[in-house]
């Protein structure tokens, strides 16, 4: 039993480290494809055969217990509503009035990082999760890394708008809100059933917007102004975006947090704008000055801390 539970342990690790690589290249792609996309075109784009991507694999590999499609029971209907409008609907439209509002995208970037802080709050009181000293000593180490990370090197702090921080902080809370559905959903869901529920409800609430603000003709404006290569470019990108940040990536970390619990699945979120600087790096060289690789590994060590939870409780 006690071997079982450390490989799930590990499994879990492994599923968060591998989502969290995928979004962290997520939003260099979402970059690239509104500059040829209008917002929620890519939004429709991306969804949609996302959607029935996993509807396939669903009906496929029906009785696997990760990737099986279920049937959904009435009564289990109003989980699937919160979690399908607080992500992705309400979380990002709250995180594109963020980036509006406030004048620095690294002090945006920065609070949109922090549902780490709010996850072990949420976790405790919805969830009744034990919360243990490690959990917030690490997220607090982890947290300092992640603002040592965005802010060091970065010439613009003004905020701007002040209702930005407070639209950070909603986009987060929906995020985390979106964590505690999938603890709360039947563990006879697939993980893949509780992603593919909630982007479809997402889609409901995203289709009337888009009709309304774009519509079917912001694809031919697009065509009638931009390249083939720019039209190419935003295409593959929302293709990564479909498959390994919508499905793939998703489906992972539903997986890892009905593992090992709200808090600390949620503390992982800390290593995405790590895995971004390093990407970054790698195939844009920019250059990371100490202090960055400072904030990286004080990012790497809290997940660490965080992570010995799992010898004093019994998840």
């Amino acid at each position: 039993m006690s071997i079982s539970r450390h490989n799930t342990q590990y499994l879990a690790v492994i599923a968060l480290i591998v989502s969290m690589l995928i979004w962290s290249v997520s939003g260099i792609a979402i970059k690239h494809a509104l500059e040829v996309l209008p917002p929620f075109t890519m939004i429709i784009m991306r969804f949609v055969p996302a959607v029935l991507l996993m509807l396939v694999i669903g009906l496929i590999f029906r009785n696997s217990p990760l990737l099986g499609l279920q049937k959904m029971d009435r009564k289990d209907l109003p989980l699937f509503l919160i979690a399908g409008f607080c992500q992705p609907f309400l979380y990002y439209l709250l995180e594109t009035f963020t980036y509006d509002a406030l004048e620095s995208p690294t002090i945006a970037e920065t609070l949109l990082s922090t549902s780490p802080l709010l996850s072990p709050v949420f976790a405790a009181v919805l969830l009744k999760e034990r919360v243990t000293k490690y959990n917030i000593f690490g997220i607090l180490i982890s947290t300092g890394g992640v603002f040592a990370l965005t802010l060091i090197g970065s010439r613009n702090y003004d905020i701007g708008n002040y209702w930005g921080i407070l639209l950070a902080f909603a986009a987060v809370s929906a995020a985390v809100v979106d964590s505690i559905m999938m603890r709360k959903v039947p563990t006879r869901y697939s993980s893949l059933s509780f992603i593919f529920y909630a982007q479809l409800i997402s889609l409901c609430f995203f289709i009337p917007i888009w009709l309304i603000k774009e519509g079917p003709q912001a694809m031919y404006n697009v065509q009638c102004t931009m390249t083939n290569a720019q039209i190419t470019t935003a295409l593959l990108c929302v293709a990564y975006l479909t498959v390994f940040a919508s499905v793939i990536a998703f489906i992972l970390f539903c997986f890892a947090l009905r593992k090992i619990g709200v808090t600390q699945a949620n503390a992982f979120n800390n290593i995405r704008p790590a895995f971004t600087a390093i990407w970054m790096l790698a195939f844009f060289g920019e250059q990371l000055p100490i202090g960055k690789w400072i904030g990286i590994g004080l990012i790497i060590f809290g997940l660490f801390i965080c992570q010995k939870k799992e010898k004093i409780t019994n998840y």
